[in-house]
């Protein structure tokens, strides 16, 4: 087994069902007073990326002081619909076992995520994932633009070399990220990604869904 197991949440771990949307564009009209008309991609990226790009979009000037406001106001955006994102979303299937068969084995996890650190916080509470997960030593929106830096970021904090982590994700850019740090990838093909795209993309490992316990933690443990 890795020393360090490094999630993806979005796609991933869970689905919000379109209620992620819905809650970006709520904090974006607080703190720009704009109404969201149209989002930047947010496949495989980070918060970071996704409002500057947003912000330009809706000839919005982006400052570093709009994103500090703006991951304030995702996180308590977050926090006030905590109810409504049980309601809606859920865990895939598969992610609360697998997450638990790696703690059995004493196996450190944590995240590496575009998200904000305080809605990354919320979503995983919500469905009952935070306790397997050691967030301290996770990278969120606010360490940086791309997966390469967020993985970094983590693997420091972990005190972790590159080459005993293994980072799952369900994107072209998670893959990237691990191939450019030399992290190992397990995708998963539970996003807009599909399994054949992943495996062209370099994953190490590519499964269809983390359904099947025992291949996931076999994979994981490769």
């Amino acid at each position: 087994m890795p020393e360090l197991v490094l999630w993806d949440i979005d796609h991933t771990l869970m689905a919000t069902r379109g209620l992620g949307r819905e809650l970006w564009a709520e904090a974006f009209h607080q703190v720009t007073g704009v109404t969201l008309l149209e989002q930047a991609d947010v496949t495989g990226s980070t918060e970071r990326v996704i409002l500057r790009e947003t912000a330009r979009l809706h000839d919005v000037p982006y400052t570093d002081d709009l994103f500090t406001s703006f991951a304030q106001a995702l996180g308590t955006v977050h926090v006030r619909h905590a109810a409504e994102l049980r309601e809606r979303g859920h865990a895939l299937p598969g992610t609360a076992a697998v997450l638990s068969a790696l703690a059995e084995q004493g196996v450190r996890q944590s995240v590496v995520t575009g998200n904000v650190r305080a809605a990354a916080e919320v979503k995983l509470a919500v469905f009952g994932l935070d306790s397997y997960l050691d967030l301290e030593n996770g990278a969120y929106g606010e360490d940086g633009e791309g997966r390469p830096e967020l993985l970094r970021a983590a693997l420091k904090r972990a005190v972790v070399a590159p080459a005993d982590a293994v980072f799952l994700g369900d994107t072209p850019a998670d893959v990237a990220g691990g191939r450019e740090t030399g992290v190992r990838v397990v995708a998963v093909a539970t996003g807009r990604t599909s399994a054949e795209d992943l495996r062209t993309a370099g994953a190490d490992v590519v499964l269809y869904n983390l359904a099947d316990v025992s291949r996931a933690v076999a994979a994981i443990g490769a």
